[in-house]
């Protein structure tokens, strides 16, 4: 996956209303892809039918946020599928990449 060659973003009106569930607006999404570090890791469990991938990331207010997205287009579109605060357990991984590229 190459995320230099995404242009921009994919939404589903269905998606968005599950990331309102959770307290995640769109342009937090958006944020976390613009933002270091991001971890990016395939989603093996769910990718039966589309490849997807988990990225741990942060927001411009500082909110580490879980997404899960595909890619579209070519692969020039990311497709936000859900988002969601970190985890307990993500969060140890996501302080190690900050602390290593802050």
């Amino acid at each position: 996956m190459d995320l230099a060659r995404v242009i921009g973003f994919d939404w589903d009106a269905g998606n968005a209303r599950k990331n309102e569930k959770h307290g995640v607006a769109q342009a937090e999404i958006e944020q976390i892809f613009f933002r270091q570090p991001l971890i990016v890791a395939p989603d093996l469990i769910h990718s039966n039918v589309e490849v997807r991938y988990h990225a741990l990331g942060r927001t411009d207010d500082e909110r580490w946020l879980q997404v899960t997205f595909t890619l579209r287009g070519g692969d020039t579109l990311i497709r936000p599928i859900s988002a969601r605060p970190m985890h307990r357990m993500e969060k140890p991984i996501y302080a190690a990449a900050l602390k290593a590229n802050p």
